[in-house]
């Protein structure tokens, strides 16, 4: 795959792909097409110098990457003013080839870097838990009972600006070795997505109160 220049703004040493690079993509559409597609990342940082993953919601608005998470949650603090890695994962298929050696998944990945900043004003943290509500549950917020000050105090909000990133992306057939097309074993693809249920109503729902439409512009994928 040719890259053009303005593809590769988020291209950095640390972002690049030293393998299957021709998988790679450094342009914000790919990039925000997989952030946007899939809620759930897991976020890699330093605990007490160690190595550790958190898996959480994140959120896109602009070019920053948002999640939240208690106040008082050690990884949070371990997190705010350090480098961290926000990685998102969608799988589209199992690829069944005709060697053990050549099957693979398909699917879409992302992966940022980037410092960590804790949002700490009350408005402006409230109006990023106002756009990760809207933004997975369009329409919600506005039905909701009004978030309390400390509702807003006991959540903590993090962002890392967009600035280094990278997409991959696998789909299509299977790629044999040459020799192995002749061979008479089914190869190809098995695809998955993902696929929301129908609602379930809490039953302490009070009597007469109904689905709301919101519910059908909920979408992941």
């Amino acid at each position: 795959m040719t890259q053009n220049p303005q593809d590769a703004e988020l291209k950095t040493e640390r972002s690049r792909l030293r393998r299957s690079h021709e998988r790679g993509s450094y342009d914000r559409d790919t990039l925000y097409s997989v952030l946007d597609a899939m809620p759930l990342a897991h976020i890699g940082y330093q605990l007490d110098g160690r190595p550790s993953v958190l898996p959480t919601l994140q959120w896109r608005e602009g070019d920053h990457l948002y999640w939240h998470g208690s106040s008082a949650s050690r990884a949070i603090r371990a997190m705010e003013g350090a480098d961290v890695c926000i990685t998102v994962t969608l799988m589209d298929g199992y690829v069944l080839a005709r060697s053990a050696f050549h099957h693979s998944v398909n699917f879409r990945s992302a992966m940022v870097f980037g410092q960590a900043e804790k949002i700490v004003d009350p408005a402006a943290k409230e109006a990023r838990l106002k756009a990760m509500t809207d933004g997975l549950f369009p329409g919600r917020w506005e039905t909701l009972r009004p978030i309390t000050e400390q509702e807003i105090k006991a959540t903590a909000v993090l962002r890392i600006p967009i600035e280094e990133a990278s997409a991959k992306i696998r789909d299509g057939a299977p790629k044999d070795d040459e020799e192995d097309y002749a061979l008479p074993i089914w190869a190809g693809v098995v695809p998955m997505s993902l696929q929301l249920q129908n609602p379930e109503a809490d039953p302490a729902n009070l009597s007469g109160v109904n689905m709301p439409d919101h519910l059908s512009r909920i979408r992941i994928g």
